[in-house]
């Protein structure tokens, strides 16, 4: 039972009883909202002040027309605030303003590159990246005021699945999907824009697997075969993941897109992994993925092109090639390294030098102006995004609920990796967006569609009726 005067208590305890001893009531709606608002604040002064450093490092001087557009934007943040204290009252307080540090600063850079390539006007990336940002918090807004309790998706199951499954053939449809850079992912919307809706799919996909997961966790983790330590499944319970497995390899092959299958099969991967805490799930999917970007790197010119690039990048042969080279990747590497320790500034450098560095290489450019201190400070605002992620997700009191915000968490995680992997030659380079921060507006409104989900779900895990502490 719940008081709404002191707080939460257990279900066995009257309303008026005092909580034992060590047990602190910890519903404090008005101190979180107002917390996140403080942070808010100081989210878009960073946001303004970073516009404004670019305009007078590039230009010299003050243009007000992109700073109040970027108060636009400050304004609809706000009104998804104000609609958290109304629908959402106990949701976490940082999840928003990190996300509007990202996105600010993501737009910054971008009206930097602009700046450098002689763009300007309602046509230039930075303003469409503004109008896409509107169109993502609207989503976010619209998510918030529609799902009130994140339990009603898990009904919805079998049809979320589906809906991915369409949201990924729609590329492939003739007269509706477009080639862009080699890959088949984006889908023509008029003369207005093109959207990658295998963005939107990864949603449809982690709520699929978590109830999925749910219903058939006991076979998969109960029964099997144990060998060197391990517990194997039976071949019979292989199915998901060898059909998971395929999905990824057709998207590999028809699409033409690694690192969008390496998305949807890790999310699978470690969601298959938390809901039955079987190592040997993890063991048999990497062999699996090893095992297919194996052979695709064999059989598939451009991803065997990817491959060379990453292993032989400063070769004659790879920074020359056209089309697929390595010159991408090593101008990246070079922007990386001219910006240091504490980078050049922003508005300083010149991360126009690298092909599309608004969208792939956002990172590189952000590293050269920003330095190595800067791209330390994105990525702790990565770290804290995913940690409260998990954080909300493993506190849930439902399986679901669970599941759903791991995976949801996990999903950013590993698009980062993939990303800052390929653009460091940590892996091979496989032109994913960077969350938030690349140009993109279908990116844009998928991760703001899952900072809303972990919202929702931050405030269900502590309305639950079961006393919840809060460390």
């Amino acid at each position: 039972m719940s008081d709404a005067a002191t707080g939460r208590v257990t279900a066995t305890q009257p309303p008026t009883a005092t909580p034992p001893d060590g047990i602190r009531r910890i519903r404090m709606p008005q101190r979180l909202r107002n917390l996140e608002f403080w942070l808010l604040l100081v989210a878009c002064v960073i946001n303004a002040g970073a516009i404004v450093l670019v305009q007078l490092g590039a230009l010299g001087h003050i243009d007000t027309q992109l700073v109040l557009l970027g108060a636009g934007l400050s304004v609809l943040v706000f009104a998804l605030h104000i609609v958290m204290r109304f629908v959402a009252r106990d949701a976490d307080p940082f999840l928003l303003p990190i996300a509007t540090v990202l996105n600010g600063l993501g737009i910054a850079e971008i009206y930097r590159i602009d700046i450098a390539f002689g763009d300007s006007g309602w046509e230039s990336a930075s303003v469409r990246q503004i109008a896409w940002s509107g169109i993502a918090i609207i989503a976010a807004i619209a998510t918030i005021l529609l799902i009130r309790n994140h339990r009603v998706l898990f009904r919805y199951t079998y049809l979320s699945g589906l809906v991915a499954i369409v949201l990924l053939l729609l590329p492939l449809v003739p007269g509706l999907g477009e080639e862009i850079n080699g890959a088949r992912v984006w889908i023509s919307i008029g003369s207005f824009a093109s959207f990658q809706p295998g963005e939107i799919a990864k949603i449809a996909l982690a709520v699929f697997f978590a109830g999925y997961l749910v219903r058939n966790r006991d076979s998969l983790s109960m029964v099997g075969t144990k060998f060197l330590g391990m517990r194997f499944p039976r071949a019979r319970d292989l199915g998901p993941l060898l059909i998971v497995w395929a999905l990824s390899m057709a998207v590999i092959v028809f699409q033409r897109d690694l690192g969008t299958a390496l998305l949807y099969f890790g999310l699978f991967l470690v969601m298959l992994y938390v809901a039955t805490s079987r190592l040997s799930w993890v063991v048999l999917g990497l062999s699996l993925f090893l095992a297919g970007a194996l052979i695709a790197s064999q059989t598939l010119d451009y991803v065997h092109a990817r491959f060379q690039n990453w292993l032989e990048p400063f070769s004659d042969g790879r920074y020359d090639a056209d089309p697929g080279g390595s010159y991408q990747l090593v101008q990246g590497l070079f922007g990386l390294a001219n910006g240091g320790l504490i980078g050049t500034g922003l508005g300083r450098g010149s991360p126009d030098i690298t092909p599309v560095p608004q969208s792939d290489y956002i990172i590189a450019s952000l590293g050269e102006e920003l330095g190595l201190a800067g791209l330390f400070a994105i990525f702790a605002l990565y770290v804290l995004l995913v940690a409260r992620g998990f954080r909300i997700g493993f506190a849930g009191q439902d399986d679901f609920g669970k599941l759903l915000g791991v995976g949801l968490a996990f999903v950013v995680a590993l698009q980062v990796f993939i990303v800052v992997g390929g653009v460091t030659r940590v892996i091979p380079l496989t032109g994913l967006t960077t969350p938030f921060l690349a140009a993109g507006g279908s990116s844009l409104v998928a991760n703001w569609i899952i900072v809303a989900l972990l919202l929702r779900l931050s405030d269900t895990v502590r309305n639950h009726p079961r006393l919840v502490i809060d460390g």
